[in-house]
């Protein structure tokens, strides 16, 4: 195997440790940063996605798969700065108001940066207004919704709301998932996709981002 096979093997069982060694044996070949990101990390990323989505590998392989991405990106990011790699897009994500459950989240975060996008990370019991501060102050292209509980799964409703209000409604598109979220509610409060896994968000998010949705 290749170098950039060799960190997506690596990424994929979680190897952090050999991740880092290989990404550095990479810039040292002189392989530009921005192919290290696309066809070692992120590969190796996309194909944990893919294999979480049909049940071939659960949350701990990912959540060490993600951990062993981060640790490659974070040797990267002063390369891909000074190369002036753009990321694909800003994502601000969080728990919706009144609740407290980050595990879904925490996953699609992962997910979404592992496609090479930015996630900023508003955290749990976030409000409407919140959302909305982020996204205007980061220039986002998605705000994205999480519930676990039925009773908080109202609060994406008044983050749509919110956005109308403030005038960015056309500017962002609304994502939002959860145990008790289906597509009939997503059509129901007018927000612009649901997913019903971490894998398929972070496909659906990339998509927005390129201008596929």
């Amino acid at each position: 195997m290749g170098i950039l096979e060799d960190i997506s093997a690596a990424l994929q069982s979680g190897r952090s440790a050999k991740v880092k060694e290989n990404v550095t044996l990479a810039l040292e070949q002189g392989i530009k940063p921005q192919t290290i990101l696309e066809e070692g990390l992120i590969a190796g990323m996309n194909i944990i996605g893919e294999k979480f989505k049909h049940n071939e590998v659960f949350v701990p392989e990912v959540l060490v798969a993600a951990r062993a991405m981060n640790a490659g990106t974070a040797l990267l990011r002063p390369h891909l700065v000074a190369e002036g790699v753009q990321s694909k897009g800003v994502v601000i994500i969080g728990t919706v108001k009144g609740d407290l459950h980050d595990i879904g989240k925490n996953l699609v975060k992962m997910m979404i940066e592992g496609k090479g996008m930015t996630c900023v990370d508003l955290g749990v019991d976030v409000s409407p207004e919140a959302y909305v501060d982020a996204a205007i102050e980061h220039d986002a292209k998605i705000i994205c919704c999480s519930a676990l509980l039925t009773t908080t799964m109202v609060e994406m409703k008044n983050v749509v709301a919110e956005c109308k209000k403030r005038g960015i409604r056309d500017k962002v598109k609304i994502m939002i998932g959860g145990a008790p979220i289906t597509q009939a509610f997503c059509d129901e409060i007018g927000a612009d996709c649901y997913t019903s896994d971490a894998a398929s968000a972070s496909d659906a998010a990339l998509a927005i981002c390129e201008g596929r949705f």
